[in-house]
């Protein structure tokens, strides 16, 4: 039973966010931004709320939430940290990196750790490609992030 509870209240907090969004002009991505910042993640129970206020398909709605990787369908953990994949930290060692962080982390990539504390997301330029290769931890920016750097953070989002 408090299962259905939960989508009512997500139901309800949709319709709340549709009903003060729609009126804007290509309203589906800041209904779906605002949705994500509510829950911390866009609920599927939240999907055919938001296609039946934008008179839309829910697998139109769904599209749209699985295009975007800056959406999530669970909630992320406490510390979400975001590593660049692309070619200028590529070069300067960046898969190695990650593949070491994801390793100490014991999970890969959009993936939270069973105790809560972290994601891991891939994303494609930070824009400190001249500090290569870089990191985002809980929206703040880390340029040359390297092995130590990757071992103390692993260390520090598990306690």
């Amino acid at each position: 039973m408090e299962h259905r509870h939960v989508d009512t209240d997500v139901a309800a907090k949709t319709e709340a966010i549709v009903g003060r969004l729609k009126a804007l002009e290509g309203p589906l991505l800041p209904i779906l931004h605002d949705v994500q910042e509510e829950f911390g993640h866009v609920p599927q129970a939240a999907l055919p709320v938001i296609a039946e206020g934008l008179n839309l398909s829910r697998a139109e709605v769904h599209g749209v939430v699985s295009f975007y990787h800056d959406y999530r369908d669970q909630p992320a953990g406490r510390h979400v940290i975001k590593l660049c994949r692309a070619e200028a930290c590529q070069s300067m060692g960046g898969d190695d990196i990650a593949e070491r962080l994801l390793e100490l982390l014991g999970i890969d990539w959009h993936e939270t750790s069973s105790d809560g504390a972290v994601t891991v997301e891939p994303v494609y330029c930070l824009g400190l490609c001249a500090c290569a290769p870089a990191a985002m931890v809980d929206g703040d920016v880390i340029g040359r992030f390297d092995a130590d750097a990757a071992a103390s953070l692993a260390k520090a989002v598990r306690t």
